[in-house]
């Protein structure tokens, strides 16, 4: 049974606060970047006479990333339940920055060859292990520095961070794509607006190093056994899954109204602004209401919600093709997918042991992200090519948002007024 902690708190600034979340924005800022200039990155690394080829080795490579954030995980995630969450927040940070400068500023496939593309996926593999290990410790840290009740509104700041990075992403994409047009964007657009986020890194390193560490001393107990929290993990995978799917095709709209839509990239960019403002206001609106509520409500209503309206939503895109509908399809399904995801981001932390929690988060989250994550842009730019459908991607979220369902239905809740007292201990 877990025992109360009877640590103090630490007082942490907003600033501090912001600094904890960073690296999540930085991750999702540089995946938002790749996203959306994807066919300019395949041209730049992976020239082809089809277009199409290009782009999947541009999505492929993105992808790589993926295969080294399990490794991250383990080795930062276990870095950070041993020596503490700060240390392994200025690790993880620290080589996201370098990794995303340097992705920003490798030579094309006309400059060097082969090298370019070499280059690129040693990049995107020291990133990929860098972001394994980010959420845990960092998501951990939230958790224990938390008011009980506003447990889950600090928590959210992860979410509200992604939002805040699509949103910014979003700005900074349509006034790279008006101010360079196609020619530019291929040229060196697309590479100041990834340099653009590693700008942030030395102020974040500044701020995090000013933090007061939240894991308390070990105490002379052995960790629990995995078997209480078991289910938790796999619960918290399914429910991972569905979240992943969802934000991944969610992001691959700007690429999608491109190259199966039609529109042009201002407008498609256009989306990402709508979604990042959606993602901001959905995970503000999980966390209170989890807080508020409860957990399971919040996490069911949003996703049963979203199952739903995800075919019509697509259906109504692809007979109406336009500025207006495009914004609209990404703004509210973006908004609901994100609430219930939010409150299934705080059910699954608070059903972690302190002792665990930054490594069995960052685990099941990468892997989660590994599997699903890494494929989904590329699974259903494959499927929309191959079948010629352009609902592949709604039958694809539609499985995953099912399947989401079902795991935070079988979900416990956990906050503490609905519950025997929930505490983040040593166990």
């Amino acid at each position: 049974m877990e025992e109360a902690r009877s640590e103090v708190r630490p007082q942490v600034t907003r600033a501090q606060l912001g600094s904890v979340a960073l690296g999540n924005a930085l991750e999702f800022y540089d995946f938002m970047i790749f996203s959306f200039f994807a066919i300019q990155i395949g041209e730049t690394f992976f020239p082809s006479t089809n277009p199409v080829n290009s782009l999947l080795a541009a999505l492929a490579t993105f992808g790589a990333g993926f295969l080294t954030r399990p490794l991250g995980a383990w080795a930062i995630g276990r870095y950070g339940d041993r020596v503490g969450r700060k240390p392994a927040m200025l690790l993880s940070f620290g080589l996201i920055g370098v990794s995303s400068l340097a992705l920003a500023l490798i030579p094309s496939y006309a400059a060097i060859g082969i090298a370019a593309p070499v280059l690129v996926i040693i990049g995107r593999l020291v990133q990929g292990f860098a972001l394994g290990g980010e959420v845990g410790p960092s998501t951990a840290f939230l958790a224990e520095c938390a008011p009980i009740e506003k447990r889950g509104r600090y928590i959210s700041l992860q979410f509200i961070s992604q939002g805040a990075a699509i949103l910014a992403s979003g700005i900074v994409g349509v006034a790279v794509a008006k101010a360079f047009g196609d020619a530019g964007l291929t040229e060196y657009g697309w590479r100041i607006a990834l340099a653009l986020g590693a700008l942030i890194v030395p102020v974040g390193l500044v701020l995090r190093r000013s933090l007061v560490e939240t894991l308390p001393e070990p105490s002379s107990e052995e960790p629990a056994s995995s078997a209480p929290y078991a289910r938790v993990i796999v619960l918290g995978f399914f429910i991972l899954l569905a979240g992943t799917i969802g934000t991944y095709v969610m992001t691959y709209l700007t690429t999608y109204a491109q190259s199966v839509l039609g529109l042009p990239p201002d407008i498609s960019l256009g989306a990402t602004v709508a979604g990042g403002l959606a993602y901001m206001l959905g995970a503000v609106a999980g966390g209170v209401a989890a807080d508020r509520i409860a957990r399971r409500p919040v996490m069911l209503v949003p996703m049963g919600l979203s199952f739903v309206l995800i075919l019509p939503s697509f259906w109504w895109l692809n007979a109406n093709p336009s500025e207006a509908v495009l914004y609209a399809v990404a703004f509210w399904l973006r908004f609901i997918l994100t609430m219930g995801m939010t409150a299934g981001f705080i059910a699954l932390t608070e059903g972690l042991p302190l002792r665990v929690r930054a490594g069995a988060l960052s685990l099941v989250y990468a892997v989660a992200i590994s599997v699903f994550g890494g494929s989904t842009q590329f699974i259903i730019a494959w499927l929309t090519d191959a079948t010629g459908d352009p609902m592949a991607p709604a039958w694809y979220l539609l499985a995953a948002t099912g399947i989401g369902l079902v795991a935070m239905a079988l979900m416990r809740e956990s906050h503490p007024r609905r519950t025997a007292p929930v505490t983040l201990s040593a166990a």
